[in-house]
């Protein structure tokens, strides 16, 4: 375009000197209206060229903003299987632990039911051992239950003599045979039977010490439930204890009297507790 005015430029110069002024002014009055229309042209195309760069730009932008729009959608679409995989898996384990409680629940209810009638069957003993015993001193026999275990404890008096291990008084048999009676209705119950002594050394020809009379005195027991009232000897455990397990300090002669004492524990059948246990769960199932 620069050309263009070079080359009417020069035209108009050669005229001038073969043109009339009318004709020159013609000239330069089309000269100027080319300029303007060019100067225009220059302006709108510069327009363009500046629209053309913002377009560019905001296309570049949208780009982006589409390119992050979609990396977001993808993102919640995985955040979305995410939750959902979550929440199955936490539907699942809420289930497992709620069945878990449930199990629980019942195995502590079938405990319970097998600890009540256990102790119902300890309650009718206690109550079987009195009312043979009703009749007899509180000072010379007791019976009582502690963690669950029946004992049964007679008085040294009333058993043996100082000393002495074997048993010949008639009320100590007659005391001996009601317990008997007792245990031989039951016959799913096995007992111990345990000689207690105070801490008074003790030897002679035929002991050597407090173990001996007290294991002795249990073995006597045991004999006269056997012999005399027909107590099966399998359910029956003889044991001495001396005097390492006092009721009182031996220090007074009163607490030395309650120490010397033979019990007679019975002993706790867990297999059959257990069968309690396993009867309920199968019942339950």
């Amino acid at each position: 375009m620069k050309n263009m005015l070079i080359v009417s430029a020069s035209a108009l110069l050669l005229m001038t000197s073969c043109v009339s002024k009318k004709e020159y002014a013609a000239l330069e009055a089309r000269q100027k209206e080319t300029q303007d229309l060019l100067n225009s042209a220059t302006v709108k195309l510069n327009s363009c060229l500046e629209e053309k760069a913002s377009a560019t730009a905001t296309v570049d932008a949208l780009k982006d903003q589409v390119e992050t729009l979609k990396k977001t959608n993808n993102d919640l679409i995985n955040t979305q299987g995410n939750l959902t995989t979550l929440t199955t898996q936490g539907a699942q384990t809420l289930e497992k632990s709620l069945e878990q409680i449930r199990e629980k629940d019942l195995q502590i209810k079938t405990m319970r039911d097998a600890i009540t009638k256990k102790d119902s069957v300890t309650l009718a003993l206690v109550t079987s051992l009195k009312g043979a015993l009703g009749n007899i001193s509180d000072e010379d026999i007791e019976v009582n239950v502690e963690k669950g275990v029946v004992y049964v404890s007679i008085s040294d008096k009333l058993l043996f003599k100082s000393g002495q291990y074997n048993i010949t008084s008639a009320r100590a048999k007659e005391v001996l045979g009601k317990v008997a009676t007792v245990v031989k209705a039951k016959p799913e119950l096995e007992f111990m039977v345990e000689g207690h002594t105070d801490d008074k050394p003790i030897k002679n020809a035929v002991l050597q010490d407090n173990w001996d009379l007290s294991v002795k005195r249990a073995t006597s027991v045991v004999r006269i439930l056997q012999e005399d009232f027909g107590v099966p000897p399998q359910r029956m455990v003889a044991a001495g204890r001396s005097y390492y397990v006092p009721l009182e300090s031996n220090d007074t002669a009163s607490g030395r009297a309650r120490n010397r004492r033979t019990r007679i524990v019975v002993l706790p059948k867990l297999d059959q507790f257990y069968k309690l246990v396993e009867d309920g769960m199968k019942k339950a199932e």
